[in-house]
């Protein structure tokens, strides 16, 4: 597996916090959705060797390939989905998760999820598959702990 791009900033809260201060910038969801998708394209793709049935994340109505490893000092995690938008929720999840120990992954809410109001601007599904990714994130740290 390839070294991670994250973590961008020192701490999972300084993560968050600097999630929000950018899309504060924008002023509406359209330029907040092609923020998404512009974040989205910055993942670097997975091999197509890692692109399996066992490393898909159930829950997602896009395809959404996600790979862990590491132990509880450090978790990293690789993730794509054939989805641009999803792509970019897979990018401010990771920047807030990868590349932390375990036992601050599990300290640490999304609250970034609805400081920057995406709470209320994702469809169910999308709602639901960033739900499944969150759960396979903190289930990941739970068990490396």
């Amino acid at each position: 597996m390839s070294a991670s791009q994250f973590p961008l900033e020192a701490t999972a809260l300084e993560a968050q916090a600097a999630i929000a201060d950018e899309f504060s910038l924008f002023g509406d969801w359209s330029e907040r959705y092609q923020y998404l998708i512009d974040l989205g394209r910055k993942l670097p793709d997975l091999p197509d060797t890692l692109k399996t049935e066992e490393h898909r994340l159930l829950g997602c109505q896009s395809k959404v390939w996600i790979v862990a490893s590491g132990n509880a000092a450090r978790l990293d995690f690789q993730a794509i989905s054939d989805s641009t938008i999803v792509s970019g929720l897979i990018y401010l999840a990771l920047r807030v998760y990868s590349g932390r120990p375990a036992s601050e992954i599990l300290a640490t809410s999304p609250d970034y999820i609805s400081t920057i109001g995406l709470a209320k601007h994702l469809s169910p599904t999308r709602s639901n598959g960033l739900a499944a990714l969150l759960d396979f994130i903190k289930t990941t740290a739970a068990q490396a702990q």
